[in-house]
């Protein structure tokens, strides 16, 4: 058996690991501050028992390499980089929940997960089993230009999704639009792909390497309200400025719009049949955007009927008929419907 002096440390450091996996598996998920104060507790303990014995976690002694010392030793510095890397990965949990952003950093959080485990696999493999790691490495990385090649696809989903996730341009819960007129809010992202619920309450999946080439709206920044122009025609037997003032009266009863910033009206256009009449208001989120028009078409309506104006026929429902004496051309109004238009109508 190897020396006393580095036996009792090594069986200590097992002894340690070994009680820190079985109380960080009964802390359970739901506690990460707990489980992390388990990892730093032992981790602390179990290099304080290195220092304090001498042992190096990187190398072997020559004193433990005989009897049964080399599986406790090995044992012992395996356990010691694994809590290092719970350890570290403990601090990276509480920092991303203290953060607020548990969800959108899904990405940044599995890939920072994914090198910590690297790393210490590899420290393992070179300090604690004395393996070369350079031609493990080399080695790793021809299988990983062939894996590459096999899923290009996949890999531009993950890297375009790693890219959208350090660039921020959406978190989980905003409303985007993509440039092919797809929207909806974001309700999950992960290595593939984005899931939007669209105002439908339909799953939209759109790959994230799609979603990095199209240009992305983001409807929820600055803040959740949403602008929304809408036109009417309005028939031009009052004056512009009555056409106007109804038209706020109608923006200022509804209900569903925010009344900051102020809806306003713009007179667009006029002629001898119709005024053109832009509505500008906005909603507090775009899933509103519905409800809210719905409401100003009724208003719309109704304020029409109240005040004696009409709206506008358009000029699709116009029939044009011969001329009359003079030379003048004579303008038929009448509506356009199937089925019921005879030959006689038109003399």
């Amino acid at each position: 058996m190897f020396g006393e002096d580095h036996f009792l440390p090594l069986v200590l450091i097992n002894i340690l690991g070994l009680a820190g996996i079985l109380i960080w598996h009964i802390q359970g998920r739901s506690r990460p501050t707990g489980r992390l104060i388990v990892q730093i507790l032992f981790f602390a303990t179990m290099s304080l028992v290195l220092g304090l014995g001498g042992i190096s976690p990187y190398q072997l002694d020559q004193t433990e390499l005989e009897g049964t010392g080399p599986l406790i030793a090995k044992s012992a510095r395996i356990l010691w980089w694994t809590h290092l890397a719970w350890t570290i990965i403990g601090f990276v949990h509480i920092y991303i929940g203290l953060n607020r952003r548990p969800r959108e950093a899904h990405l940044l959080q599995d890939l920072i997960v994914a090198v910590v485990y690297l790393g210490v696999a590899l420290s393992i493999i070179g300090f604690v089993f004395g393996a070369p790691i350079g031609p493990l490495v080399a080695t790793s990385g021809v299988v990983a230009v062939i894996i590459g090649l096999a899923l290009q696809n996949t890999l531009a989903d993950v890297f375009s999704g790693i890219a959208l996730t350090l660039g921020r341009a959406y978190v989980i819960g905003d409303w985007i639009r993509l440039s092919d007129g797809t929207e909806g809010r974001v309700a999950e992202t992960n290595w593939r792909s984005t899931n939007l619920l669209t105002g439908a309450h339909n799953v939209v999946v759109v790959p994230n390497g799609v979603l990095a080439k199209q240009g992305v709206t983001n409807l929820s920044r600055p803040d959740e309200t949403h602008w929304i122009a809408f036109t009417v025609h309005i028939a031009a037997t009052h004056a512009p400025s009555v056409v106007e003032e109804v038209m706020l009266g109608v923006l200022r009863d509804c209900e569903r719009i925010v009344k900051v910033p102020p809806p306003a009206i713009a007179l667009k256009a006029i002629d001898a049949m119709a005024i053109e009449v832009e509505l500008q208001f906005c909603v507090a989120s775009p899933a509103n955007r519905m409800p809210a028009k719905n409401e100003v078409i009724d208003l719309v309506y109704r304020d029409c009927e109240t005040n004696g104006l009409s709206l506008a026929m358009p000029p699709e429902s116009l029939l044009w008929g011969p001329a009359v004496r003079g030379g003048e051309p004579a303008a038929i109004v009448r509506p356009l419907s199937s089925g019921n238009a005879h030959a006689s109508d038109y003399k």
